[in-house]
């Protein structure tokens, strides 16, 4: 996961028909989409595939879905770590890693209750390392239901058993990002920033890449943005697209990821707006500022010459 080129692994949606069950074949198209568009690699079943409103059987279909649907051209990554025990959590990893994954995420936020000491937490990470023999796994700070942050040192700690290969980081702290990334030296370990303020300025820190959920409105413009953040001669463009997501956050958060879905169908793309996490109602307004960021887009997509992905 760590490769020299930057890459952007989009955190993928899971589409939905109006009655509530997976549309396979929306998530076959959504899976083309994100390979076109340029990412580097696939991660499925995260939160913004509502995967805590999946059941295990549905987990494992989308997951195995993606798996064949790209067919080799890039890696995917799933979470696994789902369980009250580590006996199960460890079950479950083995199954998500034989569907062909790269790597199995663990969430941070489920290893450990949020009063519990950073002792237990590393406790049970080794323990869960070796209930999994040796199958290559990453960290996802997940924000829900709550938000553990791994410390540098852990993550220096972790890595240095040579089996976490991958971290989607949400501390959102250009800082901390800094300090996890010099902190590890590990060469087959890659860290992909969520946050998309500091876009350029992790990227240039020595992320591996971008793992943000601004990739489900507009993944190739991520591509983009790793691909030049540090070009000379589109310096101007990529403060533009920088500015772009400072100033375009909140709304892509307003009852995500309803909002999403609703932006790529105005891109053509075939899905519904259908939600099973309960997100908030998408009103009339949201509506208008996802016309409106699409407007916006459209523009800047104009003024850096982007290549158009048809939907």
């Amino acid at each position: 996961m760590n490769q020299p080129k930057k890459g952007f692994i989009p955190v993928m949606l899971t589409p939905f028909d109006e009655s509530g069950s997976i549309d396979f074949d929306g998530l076959t198209q959504l899976t083309e989409l994100y390979i076109e568009a340029g990412a580097s690699g696939l991660f499925a079943n995260c939160l913004s595939s509502e995967m805590f409103e999946l059941s295990e059987q549905e987990r494992l279909q989308t997951i195995r879905h993606i798996v064949e649907v790209s067919k080799g051209a890039v890696p995917v990554v799933a979470t696994g770590s789902f369980g009250k025990s580590l006996d199960q959590q460890a079950d479950f990893i083995k199954k998500v890693h034989d569907l062909g994954t790269e790597a199995v995420i663990l969430l941070a936020n489920q290893l450990a209750d949020e009063a519990e000491s950073e002792s237990v937490f590393n406790e049970r990470v080794f323990r869960l390392l070796d209930l999994t023999e040796q199958i290559p796994v990453g960290f996802y700070e997940c924000p829900v239901p709550y938000k553990r942050l791994i410390s540098p040192a852990q993550l220096a700690l972790f890595t240095e058993t040579g089996r976490v290969i991958y971290h989607k980081d949400t501390c959102l702290d250009l800082n901390q990002v800094k300090e996890k990334i010099a902190a590890v030296q590990q060469t087959n370990f890659g860290l992909y920033d969520a946050y998309m303020v500091h876009a350029v300025a992790s990227l240039e820190a020595g992320s591996a890449g971008l793992s943000c959920i601004q990739g489900n409105y507009f993944p190739e413009l991520i591509v983009w943005l790793c691909d030049n953040y540090n070009n000379e001669s589109v310096k101007e463009e990529v403060a533009l697209v920088q500015q772009f997501f400072v100033e375009n956050m909140d709304v892509m958060h307003h009852t995500y990821p309803t909002v999403s879905k609703y932006f790529l169908q105005k891109r053509g793309l075939p899905i519904s707006a259908f939600t099973r996490r309960v997100v908030g109602n998408f009103t009339v307004s949201h509506a208008k500022d996802m016309d409106k960021l699409f407007e916006t887009y459209t523009q800047l997509h104009e003024e850096i010459a982007l290549k158009t992905i048809v939907c």
